[in-house]
């Protein structure tokens, strides 16, 4: 079975390696890395790149499509030669991810039409926006789609479809193994418990600082090429 992550600038790291820890280690899973261009992905921070040593036009099938979310996906919902190889691959794929607002790059390439997913809780209306309806899960399933709330929520999405493919003795093998038994230091469980003022900052840095940060540089640009 394939494992193909597509990843492109901006893109959240912990978007692409919480499901990528649990769904790697599924037996027999082959993995890889595939952005527009080979090369290093420089991630929404810059100060991080993942190796895509496979591009689009080298990968024309797969097993489970995995697309992460991240300020970098916003632009993405209007190129439509993005929107047409998510399209290819998931006409392909037994089953198709999406974490926080890759789901709306799944929404955008009409791959979700009339069904419900979860995503990022501040992104739900561009689902809306795609004729999808938002659930406010950490993961939901509808047929082959598995869809998960943002970032961490990759983790519990990944531990799920891992279940669902391996069984459960070896998912809960793969959650010990990574010790994933979250217990943050907060009492809030669920984006609706946060303190309206942090909800606004988050919101605020999404609008403004998001889509800011994908003009810095990489630090690590021309030490190895190329950089995307």
């Amino acid at each position: 079975m394939r494992l193909t992550i597509v990843i492109y600038d901006g893109f959240t790291t912990l978007d692409a390696i919480g499901g990528y820890e649990v769904l790697s280690r599924l037996p027999g899973m082959e993995t890889e890395f595939v952005a527009a261009r080979r090369g290093v992905v420089t991630a929404d921070t810059r100060c991080l790149g993942l190796l895509a040593f496979r591009e689009f036009a080298e990968v024309t099938s797969t097993d489970i499509l995995y697309v992460p979310g991240g300020p970098g996906g916003t632009a993405l919902e209007q190129d439509e030669a993005f929107l047409a190889y998510l399209r290819k691959l998931d006409a392909t794929s037994t089953w198709t991810v999406g974490v926080c607002n890759g789901v709306a790059l799944l929404a955008a390439a009409g791959l979700l039409t009339g069904q419900q997913a979860a995503c990022n809780w501040f992104y739900q209306h561009r689902l809306a926006d795609f004729g999808v309806e938002f659930v406010p899960d950490r993961y939901h399933r509808s047929g082959k789609y598995v869809t998960s709330a943002g970032v961490s929520a990759s983790l519990d999405a990944g531990l799920f479809l891992a279940s669902t493919i391996g069984g459960e003795t070896v998912a809960k093998a793969i959650q010990l193994g990574i010790e994933y038994y979250p217990d943050p230091p907060f009492p809030e469980r669920a984006p609706t418990e946060a303190p309206a003022d942090i909800q606004d900052l988050v919101r605020q840095f999404d609008e403004v600082a998001g889509r800011a940060m994908l003009q810095v540089a990489p630090p690590f640009r021309g030490m190895v090429a190329p950089v995307l």
